[in-house]
Order: structure tokens, then C-alpha cells, then sequence
């Protein structure tokens, strides 16, 4: 129970990835708010922790949209108190976004304003709470796309939010909050497998040194390690977890 007595704020958690990780902090004891564009995803999933002892409350939240982020801070501060964690996961993935000078310009605008922008303005909204509670930890999801130069706008909207990391970890360090990031590579999801054609599988697997797919139980253990005590003297880094994969350029 490393967490018990915390408050974590979740983004993108009414699926996939993002469930897990608010699932495995309500498993270790923290109190949890799932934050997600999909309200009927997040009332699913904080109903899913509540109905297993844990303790849980969804907000609808659009990521992008400035005024809803700070109202979903307001509300973990109201239900538990204050802030100690927030993990920024909510994030447009590749598909159209891998194009790169092709992209029109407000598809850049869209995917900047939720992979950059939004994980900036919930950063800020939760840093006095976090101050006030003697400090706190901000995870930011980045992805190994950041380091791929066919990574198109997905990868470089990770890669300024690794930038970010570092940025925020050095604004943020005066008032004891850790800022670091956590960059999967391959994940072997259902909801990926069945996107990637069996040539796109083939070449995925071929990059990995480890020989297999990421687990989202890889993910999972490295994010609570990072918000851990066992991580306190970690900031400004961004860890991948990608089996140590080489890109092909």
C-alpha cells in the first residue's frame, strides 16, 4: 500500500493503459480521479475500482480545453483534499498523426493542444496543491515515437513533451514536486494488435533486443515506481520502456 492516504489524478483512464494505471494505484491505496473525454468510459471505470474496495470518482475532461482541466483539479481538490500525483496520459496516438509537413495545420494545432498544451495546463493547475501538501510527482506519457524520425507529429509532440518534463521539472523542484516521464514502446495490447498488419508485427518485433512485446504490466510497475518514495531522487527524466528497441530510420 506505498500510496495509501495519496491523490492521484488519472488522464485517459476510462480505457486501456490509463485504466490500468488508475486501477493499480487504487490497488495500493490511493484515492483516484479518472479524468477522460469519454464520461461514460470514466464513470465505467471508477465504478470497476469502487466495486473492488478501491476508492474512485470520474470526471469528464477534455484534455485540450484549459477551463476543463483546472475544473478537474478543483474537484480532486474538493473530493480528497489536495493533489500528490498526477499522471498525464491522455494523448492522441499516430494513424493521421504520423504525417508530418502533409498534416494540415489545424490537425497540428489539435494534437499539440492534447499531447503538449494540456499536460502543461494540468501541471500548473495541480502544482499549488501538490506545494501545499509538501510536494508531489507528474508523470507525463511520452512514447518511444518521440526518438523515430518517421514519427511524424505524434513523435515530435512526444518529443517536446519530453522537453517539457525537464522544463517542468526545473520550475516545479523549488516547491518538492518530481516531474518525470515514461516512453513504451511496442505494447502488445489487443487494441494495437489488431491495428498492425502481420508485416508491421514482424517489423516491430524485429527492433526489440528483448525479442517480445511490452506488457502494460511493464508500464504499470514503472509508473508506480517513479510516484514511489523508492524514486525520490528521479526527476527531469523521461524512462523508456521499450525492451530496448532500435528504431529503423
Amino acid at each position: 500500500m506505498r500510496f495509501d492516504g495519496k491523490s492521484v489524478i488519472v488522464t485517459g483512464a476510462g480505457n486501456g493503459i490509463g485504466r490500468e494505471y488508475a486501477a493499480a494505484f487504487a490497488r495500493e491505496g490511493a484515492s483516484v480521479l479518472i479524468a477522460d473525454i469519454d464520461s461514460a468510459a470514466g464513470d465505467a471505470a471508477a465504478k470497476d475500482i469502487v466495486a473492488n474496495g478501491g476508492v474512485a470518482i470520474a470526471h469528464g475532461t477534455d484534455v485540450s480545453d484549459a477551463d476543463a482541466v483546472a475544473a478537474m483539479a478543483r474537484v480532486a481538490e474538493r473530493e480528497f483534499g489536495g493533489v500528490d500525483i498526477l499522471v498525464n496520459n491522455a494523448g492522441l496516438h499516430m494513424g493521421r498523426y504520423n504525417e508530418t509537413s502533409t498534416l494540415p495545420v489545424d490537425e497540428w494545432r489539435r494534437i499539440l493542444d492534447v499531447n503538449l498544451i494540456g499536460p502543461m495546463v494540468a501541471a500548473r493547475e495541480v502544482r499549488a496543491s501538490m506545494a501545499a501538501r509538501g510536494g508531489g510527482v507528474i508523470v507525463n506519457q511520452s512514447s518511444m515515437a518521440s526518438h523515430i524520425p518517421a514519427g511524424g507529429a505524434y513523435g515530435i509532440s512526444k518529443l517536446a513533451l519530453n522537453g517539457l518534463t525537464t522544463a517542468l521539472a526545473a520550475e516545479f523542484a523549488a516547491d518538492h514536486i518530481r516531474v518525470v516521464g515514461i516512453a513504451p514502446g511496442m505494447i502488445g495490447s489487443d487494441a494495437i494488435l489488431e491495428r498492425l498488419s502481420d508485416e508491421h508485427k514482424q517489423l516491430a518485433l524485429s527492433m526489440q533486443m528483448l525479442g517480445r512485446w511490452g506488457a502494460v504490466g511493464d508500464l504499470v510497475g514503472t509508473v508506480l515506481f517513479l510516484c514511489s518514495p523508492e524514486a525520490s531522487f528521479i526527476t527531469a527524466q523521461t524512462i523508456f520502456v521499450d525492451g530496448g528497441a532500435q528504431p529503423q530510420v
